[in-house]
């Protein structure tokens, strides 16, 4: 309970910082909501590399073999992939796209924290028209060297097909490496490799040079080489009820952020340095969350003060503040609460 205290104080802070409305244009791989009342839980997101401005999502748990891809310029789901070939989904979390067009699914979540001795991964080809099809998927076994353990991050390296796995603890979890093919006859040992915050998605930038991971509260981009985290930097991710999913589009211009819930949206955060437009960073949304800062890795200072206001921090009226500031708590005391759901499930 003492590390969820933390994380309502951080949320305070971060909300106070101050953030600016602003608004997407409708196109492809801006921000939008997703319309399919059957997903309730959107956990994890994928940018399609064959279908523009498409994302590929699934719900969290007690949703059967189920993919959704969502068309970003309508919220219109397009396609509905079952997949056959595998057990019956207990808790999935992440989903990726490989270099070899395959999509990877994390069957990895697990709230009890190592109740399970193995977890699962699912690949199959992504469909090359959308549609309602089932797709014979491939199903991989998989633990982790130093024990079971909870985890909602899975990402494929986009240049060496590697997959990893970051873990999902309130005091800190570890970036796993699977072994460089995985073998679907046997079981596929991930070993732990760095240390990284408490974490609930992540992304590699489409050059594989950057990992991006996110959780609750904010966000983490660091430079990846040769399988080694490096120079760490924040990330202005916007503030959601319930954090859950983050990729990059698929030509790396920005970071797509989803969260939870019935109709929620997918925010888009322009990445700095790229050739996308920088004046709106992170469109403030209906519910008054907000950005913990500018643009997608400009620093974690970029919060307040005219760092804030050049990503887009803090401008607008005071009345359109002071909606924020309420919406905004009430997105803090709502993560308190899940939290303290989560803590009481596991005996916290």
């Amino acid at each position: 309970m003492r590390a969820s205290l933390a994380v309502l104080g951080t949320a305070a802070l971060l909300l106070l910082a101050g953030s600016g409305p602003a608004s997407a244009d409708g196109g492809a791989d801006q921000t939008f909501t997703i319309k399919d009342p059957r997903i309730t839980e959107s956990s994890g997101l994928a940018a399609s590399r064959i279908h523009p401005g498409v994302y590929w999502t699934h719900n969290d748990s007690e949703d059967g073999p189920y993919l959704y891809a969502v068309d970003s310029r309508t919220g219109e789901t397009v396609a509905t992939v079952t997949m056959t070939g595998v057990g019956e989904p207990r808790d999935v979390e992440a989903i990726s796209l490989g270099p070899d067009g395959n999509l990877y699914v994390g069957d990895i979540g697990d709230n009890l924290d190592g109740s399970w001795d193995h977890v699962w991964i699912y690949r199959l080809p992504e469909p090359k028209v959308l549609g309602d099809v089932t797709v014979r998927a491939t199903q991989f076994d998989v633990t982790y060297a130093d024990g079971a353990r909870n985890a909602e991050a899975l990402m494929v390296h986009p240049k060496t097909g590697r997959v990893w796995i970051a873990s999902k603890n309130e005091d800190g979890g570890g970036l796993y490496e699977g072994p460089a093919h995985l073998s679907a006859g046997g079981n596929n040992v991930f070993r732990r490799v760095a240390e990284v915050p408490w974490v609930t998605d992540g992304a590699f930038s489409p050059d594989g040079t950057r990992l991006v991971l996110r959780g609750y509260l904010g966000a983490d981009a660091y430079t990846f080489d040769d399988g080694k985290l490096g120079d760490e930097r924040g990330v202005g991710a916007p503030f959601m009820m319930q954090a859950e999913s983050v990729t990059y589009t698929a030509d790396g211009t920005a970071l797509m952020f989803g969260s939870e819930g019935k109709g929620s949206q997918v925010r888009r955060l322009d990445v700095k340095g790229t050739n996308a437009a920088q004046s709106t960073p992170v469109p403030s949304a209906s519910d008054g969350s907000s950005s913990a800062g500018g643009p997608a890795e400009a620093g974690g200072k970029a919060s307040g003060g005219e760092k804030g206001e050049e990503g887009g921090g803090s401008g607008g009226s005071a009345t359109g503040k002071g909606k924020a500031l309420f919406g905004g708590l009430i997105a803090i005391i709502a993560v308190w609460l899940v939290l303290r759901t989560k803590s009481r499930r596991t005996g916290g």
